[in-house]
């Protein structure tokens, strides 16, 4: 008698944002603002998630193209300079939605600034459809306005689909209580509140990104990207990273 294959594991959440920096895009040290090779390499562990029927959606943001804030402490005018940011996601963006389809994964793009020739217009219900159909979804342009970061647009976009929860992809295992790489001795937190890390100034997310959160009880898991099939451990439930709660 043929013994019966095991099923896949049940997720611990059907319906999440991945939260991906620019800067995750670019290669340590390397010239190019977008690698190739690390684009796929997320684009694989996202099919890995995809693969789990999980409803999967990203906010990316464009700090290895440009970054708005910076540019407007050296003199440019901080609108400018952050709707400039917005277009460099939206950049990001396509990039990865390329490499996902590269591997079979169907992929939309969604902006919220409008240019229909690269990308949808942001709306929510043709967003969520997405996600119902199986389609992972990219959210680029930031929130569409100047002064809010992508962490505060991973907040927001998490609470209007109906997210369970936001996965903030960083180099680090976690939250810890100082820098890990100047303080060896520096303390992980398994587990922090939206108040403490308010309170500590974590800045692994913005102030106001942390608030939407808090406000809404969404719950934020802090995990290491770039450690392999990490996203599909967090998915699943394993304990990986700090977990941001109330």
């Amino acid at each position: 008698m043929l013994a019966m294959q095991s099923e896949s594991p049940a997720p611990a959440y059907k319906r999440i944002v991945l939260k991906l920096s620019g800067e995750a895009l670019r290669e340590t040290g390397g010239r190019d603002a977008i690698s190739p090779q690390i684009v796929r390499e997320i684009a694989s562990q996202i099919k890995e998630v995809h693969e789990l029927g999980v409803q999967t959606s990203i906010v990316i943001g464009g700090g290895n193209i440009w970054r708005g804030l910076a540019a407007s402490h050296r003199g440019m005018d901080r609108t400018t300079a952050d709707y400039m940011g917005m277009l460099a996601t939206v950049i990001n963006g396509m990039a990865l939605q390329s490499q996902l389809e590269q591997i079979g994964v169907a992929t939309r793009v969604q902006s919220a600034l409008t240019m229909h020739q690269v990308a949808e217009a942001f709306i929510r219900r043709r967003a969520v459809r997405h996600l119902e159909k199986g389609r992972v979804v990219i959210f680029g342009g930031g929130t569409g306005n100047p002064y809010f970061s992508t962490d505060t647009a991973a907040a927001l976009r998490a609470n209007e689909i109906g997210a369970e929860v936001i996965l903030k992809a960083t180099k680090v295992d976690g939250i810890y209580d100082s820098d890990p790489k100047k303080n060896p001795k520096a303390k992980r937190f398994n587990q922090i509140s939206y108040l403490d890390a308010l309170q500590k100034q974590i800045k692994v997310m913005d102030s106001t990104a942390f608030s939407l959160c808090m406000d809404n009880k969404m719950p934020i898991i802090v995990f290491d990207l770039f450690q392999p099939h990490n996203l599909r451990r967090v998915v699943l439930g394993e304990e990986v990273g700090t977990l941001v709660t109330g």
